[in-house]
């Protein structure tokens, strides 16, 4: 009797067991994988000036090192830096998280510009982050999310937004030796929907130059082309305070 009491017990146990087991594995499954920050844009070169008169607000060591600071990336998230123009590339990590004018997509040492030749002028660069891993050491090299805040903040409610994410973007198209610039609002799934935000931000910005065009199956809404970085400069800010935050510059 005891024995069969027992055997009752032990079993009652691994049942229970088996099942939080259960739930715990189920949990596992189901967790959503992490979306990887990536973004095309102009970048901003460190100088000390830029924090006395608090266009920035950390410092970092200009000359000597490659340093890297973004406002949404954490300090020792790893990413990738490129040059488009000439495919230099520099891996490394963040050094610390930043406030800066959004404009920009991220500040980077004097030291990193020039080893990536920017452009002084436009210095656009792409920046992906990468997947964490045991291996990664922050190094340079000369090889190469939803979309955050497109319209979230924007005051036209009756404009259903069907925003995709950057992974299913279209591609950036081969980059032509003369420059020119696209300012990205969003892709669309549904022509409506990039043509209501369309007219809705004509009326807001009294600029007519928004278009919308075909990329992929999906709908583009984008104003430019742009020649440089300071043509681009008043639209971005005017979009800024519409509530449009980092945007994306495609290089046409």
């Amino acid at each position: 009797m005891i024995f069969f009491k027992k055997s009752i017990i032990f079993f009652s146990f691994l049942f229970l067991y088996s099942c939080a087991d259960y739930k715990n594995s189920k949990k596992i499954e189901t967790q959503p994988e992490k979306i990887y920050f990536s973004s095309k844009g102009f970048a901003l070169i460190y100088e000390d000036t830029l924090f006395k008169n608090k266009t920035i607000n950390k410092k970092i060591n200009n000359n000597d090192e490659i340093m890297v600071m973004h406002n949404l990336l954490k300090k020792n998230t790893p990413v990738k830096i490129t040059n488009p123009l000439n495919s230099k590339v520099i891996e490394t990590k963040i050094y610390k998280m930043a406030k800066y004018p959004s404009i920009f997509n991220l500040v980077i040492s004097k030291k990193a510009a020039e080893f990536l030749e920017i452009d002084i002028v436009n210095p656009y660069v792409e920046v992906i982050e990468i997947k964490k891993n045991k291996t990664f050491v922050a190094k340079k090299s000369n090889t190469f999310d939803e979309e955050k805040n497109v319209a979230e903040k924007v005051p036209v409610k009756e404009i259903k937004m069907d925003v995709l994410s950057e992974s299913q973007s279209s591609k950036i198209e081969n980059i032509k030796k003369m420059d020119a610039y696209l300012l990205v609002i969003s892709d669309f799934f549904y022509y409506d929907s990039a043509n209501n935000l369309r007219n809705e931000l004509i009326k807001k910005t009294k600029i007519n130059d928004f278009k919308v065009k075909k990329t992929n199956n999906r709908y583009r809404l984008y104003i430019g082309p742009f020649k440089n970085f300071n043509a681009l400069k008043n639209i971005y800010i005017s979009l800024n305070n519409l509530g449009f935050e980092g945007l994306n510059v495609y290089k046409e």
